[in-house]
């Protein structure tokens, strides 16, 4: 017969961050939340920037010339990095699911990938963007 502890066990716990090493990956695991959120606040500014459009124009004037201001265009290209890391790693997360691309050195190299080109992508698109004088 077993010998069973009918007492109450202790609980594993769990390693505390300060105990885990700290590399690209777990960043960009991280990143990819943090954008997920960020681009809820950009649905936000899209359902608002519908809003003032129905509105008439002195609205949509007025939330323009807030979206033109220092903030505005901080926001925006904020929300312009977050859309392009986000579809990095959702494509990342699809190779993922193909069972592919789990080597250590291989996935950190792409987690190098995603967030250079979430920058170049972005800045390329801000100065196409400023070219066109759309800024």
């Amino acid at each position: 017969m077993t010998e069973a502890n009918r007492g109450v066990r202790e609980r594993p716990r769990s390693p505390h961050v300060q105990v885990w090493r700290w590399h690209v990956t777990m960043l960009t695991s991280i990143l990819h939340r943090v954008t997920g959120c960020g681009l809820y606040g950009a649905a936000l500014l899209a359902a608002v920037w519908a809003i003032t459009l129905a509105a008439g124009y002195e609205a949509y004037a007025t939330y323009m010339g807030l979206l033109a201001s220092p903030i505005g265009k901080a926001a925006l290209f904020l929300i312009t990095l977050s859309v392009f890391f986000h579809l990095a790693h959702g494509i990342r997360h699809l190779v993922w699911d193909a069972g592919k691309a789990f080597e250590i050195k291989l996935s950190n190299t792409i987690a190098w990938a995603e967030i250079v080109f979430a920058v170049v992508a972005t800045v390329a698109v801000w100065i196409i963007a400023a070219m066109t004088g759309a800024l």
